[in-house]
């Protein structure tokens, strides 16, 4: 009868564990959020939901099974901004007033945590102190789906360049083509610092050509907040009277729209504005490898005890038996 013999492991010199790192780079361009399957606002890609609360963007025609939901979009202000009402008369006169509070409080207990003996909810910054110095109490959130953004956004990489022009004239001329556009980078942040951890991971904060704070994104979550003073026209603070139009509520600014337009409306037009868009993604992978290492002085001709029998290569033991094949 054949003698089995087994070649036990060694976990440290058999086993070895890897991790590699796999980045994707991701283009969006702005005639994918805004134009391509049909009229603006009214394109086959983009779907709005009966509660209100925000907008999702696909690759394709939503009703489509070739299609993919990229991000979602949606705007909001926090409790004692002066949009809310609070601030001056203390009436919220304005559209979605509760429903625009409470998607900026959801975004910052989820990415911010809350402080305080009271349990307060707390600002978005434009920078990485988290100490209320320069909140951002209006904000534009970008939620970017898994399917872009894999286990997280690479720091460093990510890219928005936003029209802040007159209305009519966004979409015609983009960046290098001579149109008002700002563009933001996270271009402070990297492996290696320029960062902060929250709640919500890793964030960094995104700046424009003068290194001035304009959002933040927060790389392991895929979350973009970007401050409403990112779409001003200039950097003294002044904003296009045409920053959103629609039929109905003819020219708004950009803080008459966070007021006076539906959360829908005003995602509208944030994706009017999105002229290019990029990052590169980042995939972990976790592998193990297993040596089964056959050294010659176990597994030969001469001294593997089951490979002979009678001085004969053993093939079979019975007649019935499947051939064994050994190493040699």
């Amino acid at each position: 009868m054949a003698v089995i013999n087994y070649k036990t492991l060694n976990t440290s010199t058999d086993v070895v564990s890897s991790r590699t790192i796999l980045h994707e780079a991701i283009p969006l361009t702005g005639t994918i959020i805004s134009g391509t399957y049909g009229v603006f606002p009214n394109e086959a890609n983009i779907k709005n939901f009966s509660h209100g609360m925000f907008q999702s963007v696909y690759d394709y025609p939503y009703l489509s099974s070739s299609a993919n939901q990229i991000f979602d979009i949606t705007i909001g202000y926090s409790a004692d901004s002066p949009l809310s009402g609070a601030a001056s008369s203390g009436s919220n006169t304005g559209l979605q007033v509760s429903r625009k509070i409470n998607m900026y409080n959801q975004m910052s207990h989820v990415l911010l945590g809350i402080t305080g003996s009271s349990s307060d909810i707390r600002k978005f910054e434009t920078d990485l102190s988290l100490d209320n110095s320069n909140p951002m109490k209006e904000c534009v959130f970008l939620d970017f789906s898994r399917l872009l953004t894999k286990d997280q956004i690479k720091k460093g990489t990510f890219s928005l360049s936003l029209g802040t022009g007159s209305w009519k004239d966004v979409g015609s001329g983009g960046p290098g083509e001579g149109g008002t556009y700002r563009t933001l980078t996270d271009a402070n942040a990297s492996q290696a610092g320029g960062t902060s951890n929250t709640l919500g991971g890793d964030y960094g904060v995104l700046v424009d050509s003068s290194s001035v704070g304009m959002g933040v994104v927060f790389y392991e979550a895929g979350i973009v907040c970007l401050h409403t003073g990112a779409f001003l026209s200039s950097m003294s603070g002044t904003c296009v009277s045409d920053y959103y139009k629609t039929p109905e509520l003819s020219n708004l600014t950009i803080d008459a729209a966070f007021q006076s337009s539906s959360i829908s409306g005003n995602c509208d037009a944030v994706r009017h504005r999105i002229m290019n868009l990029s990052f590169n993604n980042s995939v972990e992978i976790n592998s193990t490898i297993y040596f089964c290492r056959l050294p010659t002085n176990l597994f030969n001709y001469s001294a593997n005890p089951t490979y002979l029998s009678a001085s004969q290569i053993r093939v079979k033991t019975l007649a019935t038996d499947d051939p064994v094949a050994y190493i040699t």
